[in-house]
This record gives structure tokens, C-alpha cells and sequence, in this order.
């Protein structure tokens, strides 16, 4: 069995600006999804083109909010992109706002064969669903599962997907390859399992494929929560893949920029609610360039 440490996903020929589908909400206040995922891969020289989910006022860890859906417009959208003759290099699929957007998901794995399938099945945390979040809607995204070349569930996502309980974040290695296990049976080719903490200071992240070992990633555990951080994790993931890193080097990278987020946010007003301060953390992006 080879090892998670080796494979690599993208091979990026110099100079080519590769092309992705970022399919988020976007937030008009607030730090989270296609306002983190397009700076953070353009920083990593990719082309980015958002397919937006929702339109939020201001995201939901806010007391008032006002969400737009999208889901009427999708096909035209991407009916336009046909005509255009757009190509693909991933699609990277975060947070939707209705469960008729999985098909919009899935008409573009058809129509771009291949292209990588990054799925950050954005769906809750903490054991909670997330508001906007009905069961007809995390049923649906279950859907994504089967075929995403990189799936990256934090414990509550992992157990709405598979159904197997949620035990908090301090969970032993067990049980994480059990959710693990299903995931890779449900089809996913590559799982980034992200948040598992025991009090030592650390937050660990298990990678594991199909016929691949599981691995640990550990970074430093702040004591604080951030809203937007799974996104900038993902995003970061994504971009350090798209450069040529390894999965493994690409989770690492990630669990970095995160930390190196967090203690810049800490330094600004309201950060508990706005979340995740990101933007001077950018030139780590873009020297993965190299």
C-alpha cells in the first residue's frame, strides 16, 4: 500500500495559469468562501471562476443576515460558459444553498471530465448543522461524494455524510479511521479529515486514499474559534495542489496558513465575528510558486 505522503494530483507545466470553478456562496460582509477562495488561489496563479451559490448580506455567524438563492440562474450560467467554450482544470465545491445545486455540480464533472473534484462538504460544526442547512440539502451533498478526488469533512460533516454518531473533536485514531473507512466506501479517492484535538495543544488532521496508508498532519491549536477558517483551509489546500505539492505537503500548508491567519486576526476589531483575516498571509500563497 503506498504511502498518503505521495501523491500528487496536479503537475503544473511553467507558466501555465490553471483553471478553476470555485462553486461557493458569496458573502458581501464577513471572511468565508468565495471572498477567501478567490484571493487565496489567485494568489497561487490560478484563473478562478466563481459559480455563486447564495448571495449573503453578511455571513450567518452574524444575528442578522439576508440570503439570496441562486439556484434559478445556475443553468443559464453555465449554459453561457458552454457557449464560451470555457475549460476546466478542478472544480472546487464549498457551501450550497439549495439541493438542486448538486446537479449543477455534477453537470460540470460532465462536461469537464478532468478536472480535479475538490469537495469541501461545508454542512456544519460542532455537531450542528448550520442554519441554512436542511436534511434534503446534506442528503444531496452526500451525492458529491462518490468520484471527489479530495474530500475534506470536519468530524460533524463526517458524521452527517456517514451516519456514524458524532463524538466530539477529541476522538482517538479508532474512530477517525472508522469515518475514514466509510468515506473511501461511499467513492471519495482522497479524504482530508480535519479537527481532531486532544488537549495537548495540538489540532491533527488525518489524509488517506484509496489504497494509500492513513497519515497525521498536527499544527498548533489556538484557543479560539474563527469564522472561514475551514474555507481558507480548503482554499490553501487547493492552491498548494494546484502548484504541485503532494496532498500530503498540501494539508500541511494548509494547517499553516490557518494558524498564520488566526494570530493576525486576533489584532483586529470585532475578529470574533467578522473572521478569518487573511490578507497578509497572501505571500505564503504565492511563493508556492516558487
Amino acid at each position: 500500500m503506498n504511502n498518503a505522503r505521495d501523491l500528487y494530483l496536479f503537475r503544473r507545466q511553467d507558466g501555465y495559469i490553471p483553471r478553476i470553478a470555485a462553486v461557493h456562496d458569496l458573502c458581501g460582509y464577513g471572511k468565508c468562501s468565495l471572498g477567501v477562495a478567490i484571493p487565496v488561489l489567485s494568489a497561487a496563479g490560478c484563473d478562478v471562476c466563481p459559480v455563486p451559490t447564495s448571495l449573503f448580506s453578511a455571513h450567518t455567524r452574524f444575528p442578522k443576515w439576508y440570503m439570496h438563492d441562486t439556484t434559478d440562474m445556475l443553468d443559464d450560467y453555465l449554459d453561457a460558459w458552454v457557449e464560451e467554450g470555457v475549460e476546466l482544470d478542478a472544480i472546487y465545491s464549498g457551501f450550497l444553498g439549495a439541493p438542486q445545486q448538486v446537479g449543477a455540480i455534477k453537470r460540470l464533472y460532465r462536461e469537464h471530465p478532468q478536472a480535479l473534484r475538490i469537495v469541501d462538504p461545508v454542512m456544519g460544526d460542532g455537531g450542528v448543522k448550520y442554519a441554512t442547512y436542511t436534511d434534503e440539502l446534506c442528503q444531496a451533498m452526500g451525492e458529491l461524494v462518490d468520484g471527489a478526488d479530495v474530500l475534506t469533512p470536519n468530524l460533524t460533516e463526517c458524521s452527517i455524510l456517514t451516519g456514524i454518531a458524532y463524538e466530539g473533536q477529541d476522538v482517538d485514531e479508532a474512530y477517525v479511521r472508522r469515518m475514514m473507512d466509510a468515506l473511501l466506501d461511499m467513492g471519495a479517492k482522497s479524504v482530508v479529515i480535519k479537527g481532531i484535538v486532544h488537549g495537548d495543544g495540538l489540532i491533527r488532521n488525518y489524509v488517506a486514499g484509496t489504497d494509500r496508508e492513513m497519515v497525521e498532519v498536527s499544527g498548533e491549536l489556538l484557543p479560539y474559534m474563527l469564522h472561514g477558517t475551514g474555507d481558507l483551509y480548503a482554499s490553501a489546500l487547493l492552491a498548494a495542489i494546484m502548484c504541485g505539492k503532494s496532498l500530503y505537503e498540501a494539508v500541511g500548508f494548509a494547517c499553516q496558513l490557518v494558524v498564520s491567519a488566526m494570530h493576525v486576526t486576533r489584532l483586529q476589531p470585532d475578529y470574533e465575528v467578522r473572521g478569518v483575516s487573511f490578507e497578509t498571509t497572501l505571500g505564503q500563497v504565492a511563493a508556492l510558486l516558487g
